[in-house]
């Protein structure tokens, strides 16, 4: 298959280009590649010609976002808008990566997929017209939501849990904050499986299960056998955005094709298998 990866240089990215490695990949990112400037960013993609475009590219910095609310905008609306006008003019499905950001997170069960959002940040928010932009512009589409995306990169939660491991003796960790740790290689596994199937709508892909941010790094230490390092359990975290408290995401439409991920605690493990 003829396939772009925007974001490619990212960590979902650089994975889905190792998983996708035997296909014709044309791989997008800065400086070469710019997903916000309209008329460059779609004569590289229709040059191409491609069958899919994978649309991994976002400002991903919750915070960043509130507090650079034009540039949050410019990146994940107006460059969203851009692919998928690259996408109409060559004529391929488009993968737009979403976010259980989308959510509220006061639903107290799992989120379905055509659950209502309620994005409460300027990154959901962005993120959430990402996806009506998408949908509103194409019919051969597919949204996939998902979760607390790590993968082989040094700015991830596991990497910035064990460089804290060996800079302080304790440290603060939230237990309100709910998600589904994800990692991007199963992800980028579940994306190509995914576009080989004509069935265009909207998934949650994240790894099965979830946790709070304080026993995702609980397991992260021990894994990493760092068991120096004190916990403390906290529900007082101040930051710029508001998050979602609590957000599983149950992939139902996924499961129906045969897309099942498997629990975050054996991801992980493979993670630091591979570290």
């Amino acid at each position: 298959m003829r396939i772009v990866i925007t974001g490619s240089r990212g960590q979902l990215g650089s994975a889905l280009g190792r998983v996708l490695d035997d296909e014709d990949l044309l791989l997008v990112d800065l400086p070469e590649h710019d997903i916000t400037r309209l008329e460059s960013i779609v004569q590289a993609i229709t040059e191409f010609r491609p069958e899919v475009i994978i649309h991994a590219a976002a400002m991903t910095d919750v915070d960043g976002c509130e507090c650079a609310p034009e540039m949050a905008y410019r990146v994940n609306v107006l460059g969203t808008r851009n692919v998928a006008v690259a996408a109409q003019q060559s004529d391929s499905s488009l993968v737009y990566i979403s976010t259980d950001y989308v959510f509220s997170g006061d639903k107290g069960r799992p989120y379905w997929e055509y659950d209502d959002p309620n994005p409460l940040s300027m990154y959901a928010r962005t993120k959430w017209a990402g996806e009506q932009l998408t949908r509103n512009l194409l019919c051969r589409y597919y949204v996939v939501r998902t979760a607390w995306l790590y993968g082989k990169a040094h700015h991830n939660f596991v990497e910035a849990v064990l460089r804290l491991a060996d800079q302080r003796d304790s440290v603060q960790m939230v237990t309100d904050e709910v998600g589904s740790p994800t990692y991007a290689l199963d992800l980028a596994r579940a994306l190509s499986l995914l576009i080989r199937q004509p069935a265009y709508g909207t998934y949650h892909l994240s790894n099965a299960g979830s946790c709070s941010r304080y026993e995702w790094a609980k397991e992260i230490l021990r894994l990493a056998g760092r068991r120096d390092l004190e916990l403390i359990p906290s529900e007082n975290y101040a930051r710029a955005a508001r998050v979602p408290k609590h957000v599983a995401l149950y992939n139902f439409c996924g499961a129906e094709l045969g897309i099942v991920m498997r629990p975050w605690q054996e991801a992980l493990q493979d993670y630091f298998d591979a570290r």
